[in-house]
């Protein structure tokens, strides 16, 4: 029987994620030095390297030749050439991603992100240098008001210690008490 093959996007995506933390950030420093090729590790004629040479230039030691294979499947590598534009933007966003949902806490309630958010907001408070504070907004559609983000918190909050929840109810992104 034959095997199915994934979508190449997927299957770069899910080897970018196998890659250790410190590959990614030099992968990412290496993307912003470095000439990107497909098809081959270096490519003299043009001057460029691969993404994976270039995170091992820049202190991100490992080797995984899957990343190679996944790479040029998705940029459908037949030859040695520079890198478009988009398939760099591509790389780029899937490792930032991979980033990203890495420093994600991986369970806690709602109160429990709620005071983690006022507490990185107060330690930012204190590191800026004086000036205005901005409090930032959310768009509620059903009355087309702004409303600071710090109450829609404490709104999330009362409506669960009351024992509410999070539902429409036929009223788009409403909080009910």
């Amino acid at each position: 029987m034959r095997r199915r093959e994934r979508n190449a996007a997927q299957r770069l995506r899910s080897t970018v994620d196998a890659l250790p933390t410190r590959t990614k950030e030099a992968m990412l420093r290496g993307i912003d030095s470095n000439r990107i090729i497909v098809g081959a590790y270096v490519d003299p004629e043009s001057g460029g390297i691969c993404p994976m040479l270039a995170a091992h230039r820049n202190g991100g030691r490992t080797s995984l030749a899957s990343f190679a294979r996944a790479w040029d499947a998705y940029t459908n590598a037949s030859r040695p050439r520079r890198a478009t534009r988009r398939e760099v933007h591509t790389l780029r966003s899937l490792i930032e991603s991979s980033l990203a949902r890495q420093d994600l806490p991986a369970e806690g309630s709602i109160a429990e992100l709620a005071a983690q958010i006022r507490a990185e907001r107060a330690e930012f408070a204190r590191c800026e240098p004086t000036g205005e504070e901005v409090e930032p907004r959310i768009q509620i559609r059903r009355k087309r008001q702004q409303v600071p983000y710090a109450d829609l918190l404490t709104i999330a909050e009362q409506a669960l210690a009351d024992g509410g929840s999070w539902e429409r109810r036929g009223e788009p992104d409403r909080v009910e008490p």
